[in-house]
């Protein structure tokens, strides 16, 4: 029997780790039976979406194994960008989605995380429900009782309260959220080359499928996942790649996403790239002019400076959120506004879905440009910004680390209405990341330096 870590299992995104290890296949089914047993629906419609890594079809089977045992049934979609499962189940008008995927996390780290109904990643009470249930699975818990009016039927040894359910293939998914992405989107790419990097991820077919759709000549890399190259040289964490492709090929722009496809960053034609800040300041700044923009746009502790002061120069409100797609969109849902993201490219915008979308992000992007050419448009004046990620022993004691804040004190009082500082822990690595934002980069690196020194002499240099 697989024990449950002692660790909380829940991150900022889901459940992730490395596959076979945190991430076993009774732990998927685990996670599987109490997602589905947390819905109210009497006989569950799940969707299963994953990403390209080799471990993506041993838990898939694994977790529709345990929707199946909770008396749901267990649409297996395959390989789709993450956001395509918050499309399709409210499209299809299904229950619950699951997407196995670790973003943009190397290939033997794999995730598994749960979209409501509504196509929302599910909130931290909903985490913590199925959490606590999966601990009893795993020690050995039989059937529960759902919230459902199930008559007092007798419940059989070993089975759920609703019966078994049953698994079988989704067909058609990809074509369903192309439809919906041309449906929004609808652009005359007639004529414009653009290149496309899919980080070997969960993109490689959808991306290219829809910008050719709408005229696009397409010139698209990192298109061969073989269950290992995710991630790996390329995609929106190492667009080097895409930067070379577009100054040699003379693609008017380029567009990098990460493994499973919810982030995106551009580059223009001299090979800059550009991040999810400048994404977000330049999809606003049209909105906004267009009369389309629903109150302001929130962001979280990672734009950067620059950002802030183009929106403020722009007359648009910003409201800052930690970490994490999920609380940009927790704070669009509770301000009533349309527009949110961060700096690392994920975009959100309701007009769509509730959830990032790179590929929707891409095409939002060149609806803003509207011909225009990037490589000429400056959204934003940004700061130097110097980040750090230091691997260390235990991420979560950098919250008791006195030294560590007395130094951020230190710091963030000589940038003091010149640029920031932001020390935080990982919510799904074992590190902690350090920024700094200054006038001149010298500045930034020097900050930035003595800070990380403290952080690895307090809390310790795993690696």
């Amino acid at each position: 029997m697989t024990a449950l870590p002692s660790k909380k299992l829940f991150g900022t995104d889901g459940v992730r780790g490395v596959a076979g290890e945190l991430l076993t296949a009774e732990l998927a089914l685990a996670l599987g039976r109490a997602g589905t047993e947390g819905s109210a629906a009497a006989r569950p419609q799940v969707l299963i979406v994953r990403d390209t890594r080799e471990s993506g079809p041993m838990l898939a089977a694994a977790l529709a194994a345990g929707v199946a045992a909770a008396g749901g049934d267990a649409l297996d979609a395959r390989v789709l960008p993450t956001p395509a499962a918050s499309v399709l189940v409210r499209r299809l008008g299904l229950d619950l989605a699951a997407v196995i995927s670790a973003s943009h996390n190397p290939w033997h780290d794999n995730g598994i995380k749960f979209f409501g109904p509504d196509g929302r990643k599910l909130d931290d009470r909903a985490d913590a429900g199925i959490e606590a249930r999966v601990a009893e699975l795993l020690a050995g818990g039989g059937p529960r009782r759902v919230a459902l009016d199930m008559r007092e039927k007798p419940v059989e040894p070993g089975r759920s309260v609703r019966g078994l359910g049953r698994v079988r293939a989704l067909e058609g998914a990809l074509d369903d959220y192309l439809r919906e992405l041309a449906a929004a989107f609808r652009i005359d790419l007639s004529g414009v080359r653009v290149a496309l990097d899919c980080a070997n991820g969960s993109t490689y077919r959808a991306a290219p499928a829809i910008f050719e759709r709408l005229g696009a000549e397409v010139d698209a890399i990192a298109i061969e996942p073989d269950g290992r190259n995710i991630n790996d040289g390329c995609g929106s964490t190492d667009p080097a790649s895409l930067a070379e492709r577009v100054r040699s090929s003379g693609a008017a722009l380029g567009f990098a996403f990460d493994g499973d496809g919810d982030r995106v960053v551009a580059v223009d034609s001299t090979g800059a790239v550009r991040d999810g800040d400048e994404l977000i300041a330049l999809v606003a700044t049209h909105l906004g002019v267009a009369g389309r923009l629903d109150g302001g746009v929130a962001v979280t502790v990672m734009s950067n400076y620059g950002f802030h002061r183009a929106m403020a120069d722009a007359g648009i409100e910003v409201a800052t959120t930690p970490v994490g797609d999920r609380s940009v969109s927790a704070e669009l849902e509770r301000r009533e506004w349309t527009l949110g993201g961060e700096q690392s490219g994920h975009l959100i915008w309701t007009g769509f879905a509730p959830t990032g979308d790179g590929i929707a992000a891409a095409l939002l992007a060149l609806q803003a440009l509207a011909g225009a050419d990037l490589a000429a448009t400056r959204p934003i004046e940004r700061l130097p910004q110097v980040l750090t990620n230091v691997t260390v022993a235990e991420r979560d004691a950098v919250d008791g680390a006195g030294a560590v804040w007395d130094a951020v004190e230190r710091e963030a009082a000589a940038l003091e209405g010149r640029g920031r500082v932001l020390v935080r822990a990982s919510g799904t690595e074992p590190l902690v990341r350090v920024m700094v934002e200054a006038p001149s980069a010298t500045e930034a690196e020097e900050a930035c330096g003595r800070l990380v020194e403290i952080v690895r002499a307090e809390l310790g240099h795993a690696g």
